[in-house]
């Protein structure tokens, strides 16, 4: 697998421009897979399942409609996103589990928030990772993947010091309930540069382990 890191800001669309292109190479074996450490330059994102309702303010920020799973969320400077074009089905001896690879992301995530000593939760009913804040249960990093002829597009996005004013224009992920997060908003202080090399070493970890399948582990 490609590790491919921007340390400038990607537009959105170059980016998803670029997703798709690997996508197809992967599927055809001309290229091998992707995972690509990145941030964006503020945009509002919508998945599959987003409702109109729920974008309460687009007059300064662009808004992308995709097809990955999930609904609105907001991408910006001092977010870490990875981006992960992967052939489950290749991996997996054909029996994919894609429900097997959201939750090992969610692992990865967890993994790197506690090396900066925070403690990163899952939810069954919720998709993403939530820390217990003075505010109460808010979310850290979200989660939306796309699953097409068997490879992956899409991945996570985890608040470093992202400013957290961006997601009042929308209800983030549809959940109106609960607050959205940083590292920075709970204490901790780094760069993106060290949150990327933690995370890289969990992903290369996971991906040891062939993490997308519980039905062939031995393969």
């Amino acid at each position: 697998m490609e590790i491919k890191i921007s340390k400038q800001p990607v537009e959105y669309s170059i980016a998803l421009q670029e997703m798709e292109e690997r996508h197809s190479q992967v599927l055809l074996e001309e290229k091998p897979e992707l995972a690509w450490f990145l941030e964006h330059e503020d945009v509002y994102t919508a998945g599959i399942s987003a409702k109109e309702n729920e974008l309460i303010n687009s007059q300064t920020i662009p808004v992308f409609r995709t097809k990955r799973g999930g609904k609105f969320t907001y991408h910006g400077k001092g977010q870490l996103i990875c981006y992960l074009v992967c052939n489950l089905k290749k991996r997996a001896c054909g029996l994919p589990d894609v429900r097997c690879f959201v939750d090992s992301l969610e692992d990865i995530i967890i993994k790197t928030l506690a090396e900066f000593k925070i403690i990163g939760e899952k939810r069954k009913d919720r998709i993403g990772i939530w820390v217990q804040t003075k505010n109460g249960e808010e979310k850290i990093a979200a989660i939306g993947v796309k699953f097409s002829k068997g490879v992956t597009m899409h991945g996570f996005a985890l608040n470093v010091f992202t400013d957290l004013s961006k997601f009042n224009g929308i209800i983030p992920c549809g959940i109106a309930e609960f607050g959205v997060c940083s590292m920075e908003s709970i204490g901790i202080k780094t760069t993106i540069e060290d949150v990327r090399s933690v995370a890289i070493k969990n992903l290369e970890f996971t991906l040891s382990k062939n993490f997308y399948q519980k039905k062939c582990k031995n393969s």
